[in-house]
């Protein structure tokens, strides 16, 4: 039996090493964790809705379509709260602060990274907390800006 969460993971980590290191196998096993999670949104929106939107907003990110980037991001921010799904809607925030971030947008970036930080203490996920709280305070150093 195929494993939604395993797919969620293993779609939004390959997603991520596709940006970072250019390799066709990333996208691919990506855009096929898609394809999976479109079939579960089928059996569940309530459950599957925010995973699918949370992987397209990666994909339009490796392929520079910001716009439907951020509302794919969105999409998946305001399901997860809508179903409770804490921990989902922090990553969501998460992974839409790195998205301005990379994208020089950095009081967006923080903004969306300081909703993860609350999101993550809201669930008690406190290491994880301190790990967004310390990135965000190395994007607030002045070379960032400058650069």
């Amino acid at each position: 039996a195929l494993d939604p969460i395993c797919i969620f993971y293993e779609g939004i980590s390959s997603l991520c090493l596709a940006r970072d290191v250019k390799q066709s196998k990333w996208r691919d096993l990506g855009e096929k964790s898609i394809k999976a999670m479109a079939h579960f949104v089928q059996l569940s929106t309530w459950n599957f809705e925010n995973k699918l939107a949370l992987l397209q907003a990666e994909l339009h990110c490796l392929d520079s379509h910001y716009d439907m980037a951020e509302l794919a991001y969105e999409a998946s921010i305001l399901s997860a709260r809508k179903h409770k799904f804490i921990q989902e809607e922090a990553l969501a925030c998460e992974l839409y602060g790195i998205h301005f971030i990379e994208n020089r947008q950095f009081e967006k970036g923080i903004s969306q990274l300081q909703k993860a930080i609350n999101k993550y203490i809201q669930l008690g996920a406190l290491k994880k907390a301190d790990d967004v709280k310390d990135f965000v305070e190395v994007i607030k150093q002045p070379a960032h800006f400058l650069s």
